[in-house]
């Protein structure tokens, strides 16, 4: 069974750093990518940075520039360094990742990230 651990989140100021990280284990098939989302209360979850086993990543524009994902294919992690962080940047992020010949998403418990002005 396929399980995703996420670390990292917390409490920073508005202009901090953090660092997430997920680590995914249990997968029989390949990670064809690995991600995070995010979702704030009240709004939709929406995608932050996604990045495939060829290392081609995508981001959301509003984290364009401050935040960087990047990925371990061998030891099937992931971890989104954040940098110049915003309140608007406040949520339960979540790591997702891709799996399988037929697609599927599986996904981390999520990891709070609060970031005070």
């Amino acid at each position: 069974q396929v399980q995703l651990v996420e670390s990292g989140g917390g409490l920073v100021q508005a202009g901090g750093s953090l660092r997430l990280s997920c680590a995914a284990s249990g997968s029989r098939s390949s990670i064809l990518a690995m991600g995070w989302y995010r979702q704030a209360p009240g709004k939709q979850r929406e995608l932050v940075a996604i990045i495939n086993s060829g290392a081609s990543t995508n981001y959301a524009d509003s984290v364009k520039g401050r935040f960087t994902i990047s990925r371990d294919n061998a030891k099937n992690t992931v971890s989104l360094q954040m940098n110049s962080l915003k309140p608007e940047d406040t949520a339960v992020y979540y790591c997702n990742a891709v799996i399988g010949i037929i697609p599927y998403n599986y996904w981390g418990q999520g990891t709070q990230v609060t970031v005070s002005s």
